[in-house]
């Protein structure tokens, strides 16, 4: 019987290897997002909405912990956090030994973060400023980058698009992160403990030594990493800021001699889990808006919060991002590198406004259950990510037909001779002038 039971571990781990490796493919992970957004969508609006609802209200868990938790909060306020450490792993890394170590290689993408941050709140407050009630306190909504969503419609639309495009994204996404996990712990905290949240700081002081230990003993860092979570949720902070201190407390940087650093370790085995189940779910929980046919998606949508958070999705963070780009190129002297043109840019500017997964969680926390904006909220993020991920689509598609071609003609091999024509061309021909940046390309 052991043997048996051996044999078919043996047999399921390579299985369990391959989805693991599929998992972690950003196309994977965004659809899967999509999946359970238009899943929890469909539901709400369909025969079996009831079910939908009381499926998300059911209530388990200690409540002597304060835990007793819909599982419409477990996913937002639990699962989440396992995206949150993930995201958190890869805030270190790049502050460590990526783009955000070099202060001046970093100056760029942080500037655009930022503005991409600023623009949309000040459109979205502009829109609301004379709506009254609590429509202001969704200000922060159309503020967020969606980092696995936005990577996988990169990846999908943009196979032959730059490599330093993608940098780009993901160091502007891990910074627009950075600052909405402050807003998160800072605005959309209404009544801080603490008690519970002096508490939290003796097991994140104890997973933090451990890990700087490069101990990786999922029954010593486990128990402490959930307590730190608990804790920090009891103490009135949302939960996922938990998630983020214990990623931030993992060393990147690999000791002499050492195989893979202990951040890419955890990365490694912790984003199927984010992609595959932690952020479908929530997402299947936070998209399942009744807009109540389609007069009721029109009113929800004709709501100055909706307008609000799709024009601050759509234009804020185009305009600021792009913008912001400019203007420090102008001063530094930064300009994207080649092959990169603006138009590039422009392409990961309208990416930017993918908010989907922080801003509908923004959202929730922004608007309770009693506000009349909750459900229209939710109907703006989701109409202003897609609007956003099918312009950014069109554009960056078109360039990665540029770009495929313009490989294609740089490895042209005509004559068959093993070496590409335009090489032959730059060593055998005068007719290029030198002082040209392009070196008489044209098209880009």
């Amino acid at each position: 019987m052991s043997n048996r039971l051996a044999l078919i571990g043996l047999r399921s781990w390579p299985e369990r290897r391959r989805l693991g490796e599929v998992l972690r493919k950003e196309t994977i992970g965004g659809a899967l997002l999509l999946a359970g957004a238009a899943l929890g969508l469909a539901l709400a609006n369909s025969p079996w909405a009831e079910g939908y609802t009381a499926l998300g209200e059911r209530t388990f868990g200690p409540a002597a912990l304060h835990l007793d938790l819909t599982l419409a909060e477990w996913a937002a306020d639990g699962l989440l956090a396992v995206f949150f450490f993930v995201a958190g792993l890869e805030l270190k890394r790049e502050f460590a030994a990526g783009d955000l170590r070099d202060p001046r290689r970093a100056s760029v993408p942080v500037t655009a973060a930022f503005a991409g941050v600023v623009l949309p709140a000040v459109i979205f407050v502009a829109i609301n400023s004379g709506a009254g009630g609590d429509a202001l306190e969704g200000w922060a909504v159309p503020t967020a980058t969606d980092i696995a969503f936005a990577l996988a419609v990169l990846a999908v639309v943009g196979r032959n698009l730059p490599s330093a495009l993608r940098t780009f994204l993901l160091t502007l996404a891990v910074v627009d992160d950075l600052i909405a996990i402050v807003i998160i712990a800072g605005y959309y905290t209404d009544e801080l403990e603490f008690v519970p949240l002096l508490l939290a700081l003796p097991p994140l002081a104890a997973f933090t030594y451990l890990v700087q230990r490069r101990v990786r003993s999922w029954w010593l860092l486990l128990p402490l990493a959930v307590a730190v979570w608990a804790l920090v949720h009891a103490s009135g902070i949302h939960a996922t800021v938990a998630g983020v201190l214990l990623g931030f407390a993992v060393p990147v940087l690999r000791r002499h001699g050492e195989g893979p650093g202990l951040a890419e370790h955890f990365e490694y085995r912790f984003r199927p889990l984010s992609a595959g189940f932690a952020v479908p779910v929530f997402a299947f929980f936070a998209a399942g808006v009744d807009f109540g046919g389609l007069e009721g998606l029109g009113n929800s949508l004709g709501d100055s919060v909706a307008l609000g958070v799709i024009a601050g999705l759509v234009l804020g963070k185009t305009a600021g991002i792009l913008g912001a780009t400019y203007v420090v190129a102008r001063i530094t002297g930064l300009r994207p590198p080649p092959p990169l043109s603006w138009i590039d840019v422009a392409g990961v500017a309208v990416l930017g406004g993918i908010g989907f997964t922080v801003s509908l969680l923004v959202g929730e926390l922004a608007f309770g259950a009693g506000s009349d904006h909750a459900e229209h909220v939710k109907a703006g993020v989701l109409a202003g990510s897609l609007t956003a991920a099918l312009i950014a689509t069109v554009i960056l598609r078109v360039r990665d037909g540029v770009h495929r071609r313009a490989c294609e003609a740089e490895n042209l091999d005509a004559d068959a001779d093993g070496v590409p024509d335009v090489h032959q061309d730059t060593t055998e021909s005068t007719d290029t002038d030198p002082t040209d940046p392009a070196g008489g390309r044209t098209g880009e």
